[in-house]
């Protein structure tokens, strides 16, 4: 039997448990040591071996990378059939990989994982802005948006997950949803004003890019050398939004016309 308003109900409390795991990632680094206490013990769970563990145990704050959630990955490693080897690959051969420590290993398949092309994703597409500007010189200094979903020079372009709206500790579907709404308002923006269309201001751009580079630069992303895929070729961030979801949410609730320029109005 269904309970009314269950569903819900257990939506709703997945939700707030998963907002909690973003304190350490949207507040203070040092709050991810929770986090990285509840990764220790089910490593030390599913690993007996104190040794495997200390290979298996990053050296790095917990969220500078992206954080999987498994239960048989560990296992695996642990098999009779197994061995893991943490040394530097120096040398890839016809059918063998060669260690940093000169140990030779005979290889069926490479999987060379990693990460996602993120600053980089729209290199190959030929998008074309006012006055002539392409997207790729636009983004010389690096990919930026407002709010992840507009950007200065590029009338009616609107981003899904654009720059600085991926998120990691929930859902980014919730924030598809957020940007899908914003984009139906800005077009009731166009249709209500009779516009042809609409470009951020530059200068409400940069306001919004300004303080997400204070909240990004004092983050876990950014503290004592992370590196990861989430950062540019200058190490910032341009790929996670620093904050709750429910603040993205509540900022992209409605269209704010004075940030924009309506054109044909």
């Amino acid at each position: 039997m269904e309970t009314p308003g269950g569903a819900r109900l257990l939506r709703d409390a997945v939700y707030w448990l998963l907002e909690t795991r973003a304190v350490g990632f949207t507040i203070d680094p040092r709050l991810m040591k929770v986090h990285q206490a509840m990764a220790e013990r089910h490593l030390a769970r599913q690993v007996p071996d104190p040794g495997m563990r200390a290979k298996l145990t990053p050296d790095y704050t917990i969220g500078c990378k992206r954080i999987l959630l498994s239960n048989d990955y560990y296992p695996a490693l642990t098999r009779d059939n197994v061995e893991l080897v943490t040394d530097g690959i120096t040398e890839i051969r016809e059918r063998s990989i060669v260690d940093a420590a000169g140990r030779e290993h005979e290889v069926d398949m490479i999987v060379y994982g990693t990460g996602f092309k993120v600053v980089d994703a729209l290199n190959e597409q030929n998008i074309v802005g006012r006055n002539g500007v392409k997207i790729q010189d636009a983004w010389r200094d690096g990919v930026e948006a407002y709010y992840g979903i507009t950007t200065a020079g590029f009338p009616n372009l609107f981003f899904l997950l654009g720059p600085n709206t991926g998120l990691g500790h929930s859902s980014v579907v919730f924030m598809i949803e957020s940007q899908v709404r914003y984009v139906m308002d800005c077009l009731r923006l166009l249709s209500r004003t009779k516009a042809k269309a609409l470009d951020v201001r530059p200068a409400a751009q940069r306001a919004f890019n300004d303080r997400l580079r204070q909240r990004l630069d004092r983050l876990v992303w950014n503290e004592g050398g992370c590196t990861s895929w989430y950062l540019d070729e200058h190490g910032r961030n341009r790929t996670l939004w620093p904050g709750f979801t429910f603040e993205y949410w509540a900022r992209t609730r409605k269209v704010k016309p004075a940030a924009y320029e309506l054109i044909g109005a």
